[in-house]
């Protein structure tokens, strides 16, 4: 199933028991009542929007709990689809748009959730003293206005038509009240505003996160639960257990090999297929991966098939060209493959200049990220002129280092639906999502190409080149497609994904 999935890049959402579009169990009427146990993999370090993320490896299931959303996309087509927004156009090329919203709609403390409240979520969502991920998103609005209540007119850094899919992907889809949020960290995580499906009852830091049914929310009669347990599992192993020993009944996964185990076992996935994919992030803008040649070093000397191996006990996919063949923006562009008699000449050369390659992999705490970090170690101790040390730290460090660029090599992630918010966040030399610190003028004036195109086909030839140079360029490995994922109970119904994994839990109810 899970290849299966891969191979549908673009163009649909597949599960096990169901689709992400629908939700498992389509036939049935939703039934009110109940608490489901959820699974998340990173513990939030608040919980102000600005730090949670909104994908299927992070919190999305607390973001879209707290503070519902504005719009989705649809994953079989990626069409806007619009939740406490009731329209998000632009009628000049993406130059500037214009949000409305639904009339009346309140935070749990009564204020407004009004053009004025989205206004203030977006403002501050552009300052980098948040140390938000959702930075990458903002930055591209120049400007906003309110016109009316409901209306919220929007300018931009650049024109991108395509900046709804951007949207939908942080932050700015979850909007919080201003009067809350003014009121300071620890005040806001003792009573997060939002109004969202679910309000908090509890918060245990590293222990569990209590929510109950919002009365007043906006959609009614949803949410159908009558509440959710959110816990941190960064374990992939343990959160599979968890699941088939009835201990949870909705989890995120970024493991393939754990995905084949919930599937085998006859309990329902869904998966939403991507290109791109997660890579080893080499930092650019210092030693030793400053010089390209140590960079294309690492990518001759490692083998990813074997990575894959040790990691996914070879169920992943190693992505072989930055997009699958069912893509319309597939080219023919094969990434590095392994040639351990070249890597150790670059190793050679490097070090006769006095620069031997030297690094430290700055590792999260997660299995998978860990067992990375030492095959890839294990493989470059068998090369002269190369060292690799392995630092292992917590999300919000590894979080806030990412952020500062503080790292040697990380991993990363430029997971494509829409091509445009993935590389183009990730690789052009304006984004301040570009991790690696790629400043490649001819990347970025592609990537620019490819966002205002009109075409499919002009696109297309926007990223044949922006394929080109990420192989010349070599910003990390590419060692394992992203498997934005979730697996749950059989008990469990209503799952409906949207963007990167990340689940509507108002969608949800239980037969137990």
């Amino acid at each position: 199933m899970v290849a299966a999935c891969a191979g549908a890049l673009l163009f649909s959402a597949c599960g096990g028991t169901g689709s992400a579009a629908g939700g498992q169990s389509e036939g049935g009427e939703p039934v009110a009542g109940g608490v489901a146990r959820v699974l998340q993999t990173g513990e939030p370090r608040n919980l102000d929007p600005a730090s949670l993320s909104n994908t299927w490896a992070h919190q999305p299931v607390l973001g879209n709990a707290l503070y519902g959303t504005l719009m989705i996309n649809n994953l079989e087509n990626f069409d806007l689809e619009y939740k406490m927004a009731t329209g998000f156009s632009t009628t000049d090329g993406g130059a500037t748009f214009t949000l409305t919203l639904q009339p009346g709609l309140k935070f749990t403390d009564g204020t407004p959730l009004d053009s004025a409240a989205v206004k203030f979520n977006w403002d501050r969502l552009r300052d980098p003293a948040l140390g938000s991920t959702t930075i990458r998103q903002a930055v591209q609005i120049a400007s906003s206005e309110v016109i009316d209540p409901t209306t919220l007119k929007v300018t931009m850094v650049a024109p991108n038509p395509h900046f709804g899919q951007s949207l939908v992907a942080g932050a700015l889809n979850w909007i919080a009240s201003p009067s809350a949020l003014q009121k300071g960290q620890a005040a806001f995580d003792a009573n997060p505003v939002g109004a969202g499906p679910f309000t908090l009852v509890e918060w245990v830091r590293q222990d569990k996160i209590e929510l109950q049914k919002n009365p007043g929310y906006w959609d009614a009669p949803k949410p159908y639960l009558e509440g959710l347990t959110i816990k941190t599992v960064s374990d992939s192993n343990q959160r599979v257990n968890t699941i088939m020993t009835g201990g949870a009944d909705l989890s995120s996964e970024t493991n393939w090999a754990s995905l084949n185990k919930v599937e085998a076992a006859g309990y329902p996935t869904e998966v939403v297929p991507t290109g791109g994919g997660q890579f080893v992030a080499m930092n650019f803008r210092r030693a030793p991966f400053d010089d390209e040649r140590a960079r294309r070093a690492i990518g001759l000397a490692v083998d990813l098939d074997a990575i894959n191996t040790i990691v996914y006990n070879g169920e992943g996919v190693v992505p072989k060209t930055l997009f699958e063949e069912s893509s319309p923006y597939y080219a023919d562009i094969p990434l590095p493959t392994p040639n351990s008699e070249e890597a150790q000449k670059l190793f050679d050369a490097l070090a006769a200049e006095g620069k031997p390659v030297s690094f430290t992999f700055l590792s999260y705490p997660t299995t998978e990220s860990k067992t990375l970090a030492e095959g890839l170690q294990a493989q470059l101790s068998a090369f002269d002129n190369v060292e690799a040390k392995v630092e292992v730290v917590d999300f919000a460090v590894a979080t806030a280092r990412a952020g500062a660029r503080d790292f040697d090599m990380i991993i990363s992630s430029a997971v494509v639906q829409d091509p445009d918010f993935g590389l183009w966040t990730a690789f052009h030399g304006a984004s301040p999502g570009n991790f690696v610190g790629i400043n490649d003028p001819e990347l970025s004036a592609a990537l620019d190409a490819g966002r205002n195109a009109e075409s499919v086909e002009e696109r297309k030839v926007a990223y044949e080149t922006v394929q080109r140079r990420l192989v010349e360029l070599n910003p990390g490995l590419w060692y394992v497609r992203a498997v934005p994922s979730v697996t749950a109970s059989k008990s469990l119904n209503g799952i409906d994904l949207y963007t990167l994994g990340s689940p509507l839990p108002e969608e949800l109810w239980t037969t137990k």
